[in-house]
């Protein structure tokens, strides 16, 4: 047997930090057929119209080929199968390193549900749920009216969860005849992974799309899987719902790069907003934050707008899609009133409006529209709180107030104190962007040729946008739309939303290290673009004066494949070296903990505890449980912080009460928590209970001055201590050197309170 080095995965590791597409893939496929077949039915489409990969030849230079179909038709297909092969490398990669790092093939089942950490087991624990209703009808019941995800409550799953693709892959594992060779959990995660394959052929297409020339495709998949470290974890978070959400958000982009792309036909048109609709249903259905994420896209929307470099059919269209989608979704998961009480839709609804009744906002001249513009803008924004806050009010929404609260806190306008608040600023993932980011992205030579697009794109950008706000008066751009072709052609519109996209995002990741997901991949696309495509070679062939057809040409090719045979000879070994590296999942004490619930508790037992390792429970065992991780509930926030007062310094009695309260039978207590030294001081669990609390934190240091100190010992502490103030509320039933779990007593005699308080340790 080879040996393998044990990793024993810290079970707070992934805590807080925290994807229809065969479909839509195949629809983009046929219209792309049907493209091609239509411009070979006469003489007139071959000379004048062009595909939609190939591009305009004023916009790819690769107008030779239509000369040529057959020459076409090879490129076409030689593009779509490096697509493909690049595709079925990033699924194999990340499979294969999911693979070694657990030894997944070889664990118990128990050991592979313990693998799913965090939050990813509470999803994942809906799809086993699902498997093992008698009935599909059965179990969609069981998850419409579910009272074991949170201990005396009722609550629809559909509604406050995106886990509709556990469901949908559920339904599917029972009808399809693969039971017999394929178990539940590789149908589950060669799904996920099969995403990622998705995902690389959307970024490939649009660098395709944007430069003419599928060897920016190329390039961008082999970038995306060099630096895999920055654009996915989906190796080890497998469940986690942006892994399920951003190949549809890559698709979108596709959509939508090939939506504002000149001379489109009618029904080409119709196609692509079909195709922007159904990638934006299936993002929004599939992660909660999808209204913080499509908010960004309104306002790159927006902005396009007010330099003019959209018409106003083009931006209706791309709002009332981002608001079918929502609204769709809204239905989907029973009115959820957290959809209703988004941003995003508070702000294309003011939007649209304001713009309707500003009828001349653009006209006058340079200083006149600016003037207009900020005065636009104002009104925008504040009819957007206005109609938000309203909303709110009408819904009595409170379910995402604690995004705003980090938001603010992190801006440093509101209380550092508060829990919620603090749970996600303590977290890596929410902090900002670490620099080693770019040194990784640099080294794989992405970082610099997406820094030179960026900033001449940016240049030619501000550059068009000025000269559309120095217009003549009265001529919006519909009645321009043919005199202003060649400017169309100067600064196109879907170069302009990808290059607002990444920026747009580019500063959230930057704000938010969780986010950079969203942009490293897109990055990857806009640098394969700046180094293949057309405009960026021309504009620094001429700037050097030495431009011509020929030049560009060599240069245009000759520089993608250097790059591409040089991150070959420089990273495949490293690839391979890491593919064959061996690892093996150990974690003995989680499965000794969770086989003993399985085996010595009740079924209908209650449990209390950490809300990443109540998640595992619930996969494992089936307990019920009084919090989890899925954090967007009011009531559930609150709940999570009094059981987590077991981590503060309380009384026996106060701890006792709120379990019980909870309905808990049983609480864990880790030491990794109660002795926590991950975290800074300040930034450990008990220092955010303690000073929520308004008590002196512990270990040396500054408090400030308004802190007192705590009139009682740390309870996760001092319950070890088996004094008669503890062992009259609670019972150790198991423990072993990572857990402690205590039954909590139903009656209790009263305990006089002149009884000394244990000391802090044992």
């Amino acid at each position: 047997m080879e040996l393998r080095k044990r990793v024993k995965l810290s079970r707070l590791e992934h805590s807080l930090g925290l994807s229809e597409d065969a479909p839509a893939e195949r629809r983009c496929s046929r219209y792309v057929k049907w493209r091609t077949a239509r411009s070979n039915t006469t003489h007139e489409g071959i000379l004048g119209a062009v595909s939609l990969l190939e591009g305009s030849a004023i916009c790819s230079g690769v107008g030779v080929l239509l000369c040529c179909p057959w020459r076409q038709c090879v490129s076409m297909a030689s593009g779509l199968l490096l697509a493909g092969l690049l595709a079925l490398t990033q699924a194999w990669c990340v499979n294969s390193i999911h693979e070694n790092l657990l030894w997944f093939s070889q664990l118990t089942e128990v050991e592979r549900e313990i693998s799913f950490r965090t939050e990813c087991g509470l999803y994942y624990s809906y799809y086993k749920q699902m498997l093992q209703a008698p009935s599909i009808q059965e179990g969609l019941s069981d998850l419409i009216h579910d009272n074991l995800t949170e201990s005396k409550r009722t609550i629809n799953l559909l509604q406050r969860m995106n886990i509709y693709q556990e469901v949908f892959l559920s339904v599917l594992y029972r009808s399809l005849p693969i039971q017999s060779y394929l178990e539940p959990v590789y149908f589950y995660i060669y799904t996920v992974f099969s995403l990622q394959a998705v995902y690389v052929i959307a970024l490939y297409l649009t660098a395709w799309l944007l430069s003419g020339s599928w060897l920016a495709g190329t390039l961008t998949g082999v970038w995306y899987i060099l630096n895999r470290v920055d654009t996915t974890r989906v190796e080890f978070t497998i469940s986690l719902r942006e892994n399920w959400s951003l190949p549809f958000l890559a698709l979108q982009v596709t959509a939508i790069t090939c939506y504002l792309r000149p001379q489109l036909t009618a029904l080409q048109q119709k196609v692509l907003v079909w195709l922007m609709y159904v990638t934006t249903f299936c993002f929004c259905l599939t992660w909660q934050f999808n209204q913080f994420i499509l908010l960004v896209q309104a306002l790159v929307i927006y902005t396009l707008d007010c330099v003019d470099l959209l018409t106003t059919t083009q931006v209706t269209t791309l709002y009332l899609v981002q608001v079918s989608g929502l609204l769709s979704v809204w239905l989907l998961q029973f009115c959820n009133s957290m959809i209703l009480g988004s941003l995003v839709l508070s702000f294309i609804v003011a939007a649209l409006f304001v713009r309707h009744c500003q009828s001349g906002l653009k006209s006058g001249s340079l200083l006149v529209r600016l003037g207009k513009l900020l005065l636009h803008s104002a009104m925008v924004f504040l009819l957007t709180f206005t109609i938000n806050y309203l909303a709110k009010k009408a819904l009595q929404l409170r379910s995402d107030e604690h995004i705003f609260k980090f938001i603010k806190s992190k801006l440093g306008l509101g209380l550092t104190r508060d829990f919620d608040a603090s749970l996600y600023l303590c977290e890596e993932a929410f902090g900002l962007l670490p620099l080693d980011t770019l040194d990784r992205l640099a080294s794989t030579l992405l970082l610099h040729p997406y820094s030179l697009t960026l900033l001449l794109l940016s240049g030619m950008l501000a550059v068009a946008a000025l000269q559309n706000l120095s217009r003549p008066k009265g001529s919006p751009p519909e009645e321009r739309k043919g005199a202003a072709e060649g400017q169309l052609n100067a600064f196109r519109p879907d170069v302009a939303y990808n290059l607002l996209h990444t920026l747009f995002y580019g500063l959230l990741a930057f704000s938010t290290m969780r986010m950079k997901y969203i942009w490293t991949g897109h990055m990857c696309a806009v640098a394969a673009y700046g180094v293949c495509g057309k405009e960026l070679w021309t504009l620094l062939l001429t700037t050097l004066r030495c431009n011509s057809k020929v030049l560009l040409r060599l240069v245009r090719y000759a520089v993608p494949l250097v790059m591409i045979g040089c991150l070959y000879y420089k990273f495949w070994p490293k690839l391979m070296e890491e593919l064959s590296e061996l690892r093996e999942f150990y974690d003995p004490d989680t499965v000794e903990l969770m086989t003993w619930i399985s085996t010595k508790t009740p079924k209908r037992a209650v449990f209390a505890g950490s809300m990443q390792l109540l998640a595992g429970i619930k996969l494992c065992t089936g307990r019920v449980l009084t919090n989890h991780p899925h954090y967007e509930d009011k009531d559930l926030r609150e709940r999570t912080k009094q059981v987590y007062q077991v981590y503060a310094c309380r009384s026996p009695e106060e701890v006792h009460d709120i379990l019980r309260a909870a309905g808990a039978d049983y609480v864990v207590l880790e030491n990794s928590i109660c002795y926590e030294r991950r975290h800074r001081r300040g930034c450990r669990l008990r220092d955010l209970l303690d000073l929520a609390n308004g008590h002196i934190m512990d270990g040396p240091g500054e408090n400030d001055p308004d802190l007192a100190p705590a009139s009682h010992p740390r309870f996760c502490e001092a319950i070890k201590t088996d004094t008669v103030a503890y062992t009259a509320l609670f019972t150790r039933t198991f423990q072993n050197k990572t857990f402690h779990v205590y039954r909590v007593k139903k009656k209790h005699k009263k305990i006089p309170k002149s009884s000394p308080e244990p000391s802090a340790t044992q």
